[in-house]
Order: C-alpha cells, then structure tokens, then sequence
C-alpha cells in the first residue's frame, strides 16, 4: 500500500547537482505541493490512486519500496541519458560446421538396407 512507501522528490540544484527529498508519507508531501489530480493509468497497479502534483512528474516506481516524484528538467535530462546510454551489441555464434564424409547438403540420410534392389 502506499502507507509503506517511501516518496521520493528528486529536483535539480543551482549547481546542477541533484537533489534528492524523502517523505515518509504521501500527505507530507501533499502539504508542500498543489494536487491536481490522481494517477489512474499506471502499468504498475500499487501506484494507481497515488495524487499528481502541479510541477511533478510522478508518481514512478523506484524499486519496490520507492515511489519518484520528478522535476519536469530532471525528468527530461534523465530520459536523454536513458535514451542514449548505449547497449552492448550481443556476438552472434559461427555456425557448427558441418560433420566431414559424403553427405550431400539437403539430401535425406537413407539405409543401405532400405533401399531397393535393382535388377
């Protein structure tokens, strides 16, 4: 429920470090922010009914303890950084080579006993 969960309000500073504030419940945050409205089309069924605020991108999940509340400018600068983080390539295997001896690409194995007499 949303009564065990952290809130969580990242902002950015003057410097352009980040600035991280926690909130051990949802009405102490709602005492500082302007609610406009509930989330109800979260992926992520705990977070539905949590409040948006006006200046917040939110609410995010964060693990599973965590809910994020984001300035708009973070919330950009981290999706760019999300975006261009670049994902190591995966190596494709070389094919088995195939087994030496006179099989002949595509054609069926075939018994010697199967096969018909000719006369």
């Amino acid at each position: 429920m949303v009564e065990d969960k952290i809130i969580r309000v990242v902002s950015r500073e003057s410097d352009g470090s980040l600035r991280t504030r926690d909130y051990k419940s949802i009405q102490l945050l709602g005492e500082s922010q302007e609610k406009i409205g509930v989330d109800d089309c979260s992926t992520d069924l705990s977070l539905r009914g949590m409040p948006v605020y006006r200046g917040l991108i939110g609410p995010i999940p964060e693990g599973k303890s965590i809910v994020r509340y984001e300035t708009p400018e973070v919330f950009e600068c981290m999706t760019k950084e999300w975006a261009d983080k670049k994902v190591k390539r995966r190596r494709r295997r070389a094919a088995v080579p195939a087994p030496a001896g006179n099989v002949i690409a595509g054609a069926a194995m075939v018994s010697p006993i199967a096969m018909p007499e000719t006369v």
